[in-house]
């Protein structure tokens, strides 16, 4: 029987540094009972118990909630914005090199877009990504940097032919844009935020908080960009307060630091 879930949320916050106190509660149990069902558990003790002795089922479980879903340029039309005003402006007002910051980057597809699409305006050299995530396997999977044909339908042909070399039924990101990223763990909840960058990318990811977890990211980002720096958030996403925060809203996903 799936109940007692405030004594599950300490276990899993102790054994794996999430606190599920900051994700929406109706959509997380959902997700999490759908899991702990599908391995045979009857309760949360008992999954608890299943995820603390079994490495891989622990694995599974920090990667199914941590919400994975990536792809390359991922809504085009705010990448082509990006390419035509963010990023010349960013170029014009900021000193080299750039400074970037793709937050809950998971498998590695948006750093990656990042350094491709800054690629056509500077030097590879003058481009430096920090790209982070929560979940350790997914950073994995992003430092190898092979990806199948369907993740990177939207990437332009012509970055996509000087980038990528086909293996098999996979494409394999080329090493002088994988020199560019720099991969970290990263918790957005609990983590100290890095200073002083130039653009930072978090999108569809805070959808999954509660509101009192979104306003404290946010302004941890305000605080994490230099003054001109811009916030790229995600299509389903809003700052309903971004004036209270300090920014200036430069289109309905780009954010100005003043």
């Amino acid at each position: 029987m799936f109940d007692k879930y405030e004594e599950f949320k300490v276990d899993v916050l102790r054994l794996t540094k999430i606190d599920l106190n900051f994700y929406k509660e109706k959509q997380m149990r959902r997700r999490i009972d759908t899991l702990a069902t599908k391995n045979g558990a009857k309760s949360y003790a008992e999954f608890v118990q299943m995820i603390k002795t079994d490495k891989e089922k622990f694995e599974q479980f920090v990667n199914f909630l941590t919400i994975n879903v990536s792809e390359f340029y991922r809504n085009p039309d705010q990448w082509k914005l990006m390419d035509e005003q963010v990023i010349p402006k960013i170029i014009k007002e900021q000193k080299r090199p750039i400074k970037i910051w793709s937050a809950a980057c998971s498998t590695g597809d948006e750093p990656y877009s990042l350094a491709m699409a800054f690629s056509k305006h500077i030097p590879l050299s003058d481009i430096k990504i920090m790209a982070t995530d929560i979940d350790k396997q997914v950073i994995e999977h992003a430092k190898v940097g092979l990806y199948a044909e369907k993740s990177i339908a939207a990437v332009p042909d012509d970055l996509k032919k000087k980038y990528f070399t086909k293996i098999g039924n996979s494409y394999q990101i080329s090493d002088n844009i994988k020199k560019c990223v720099t991969f970290k763990e990263h918790n957005l909840l609990k983590d100290t935020y890095p200073k002083d960058y130039d653009l930072i990318l978090c999108r569809n990811v805070v959808i999954y908080f509660t509101d009192e977890a979104k306003n404290m990211i946010y302004k941890n980002f305000f605080d994490s960009l230099k003054t001109h720096g811009v916030l790229f958030i995600g299509s389903t996403e809003q700052i309903s307060n971004y004036k209270d925060i300090g920014f200036n809203r430069m289109s309905s996903f780009y954010f100005e630091k003043p």
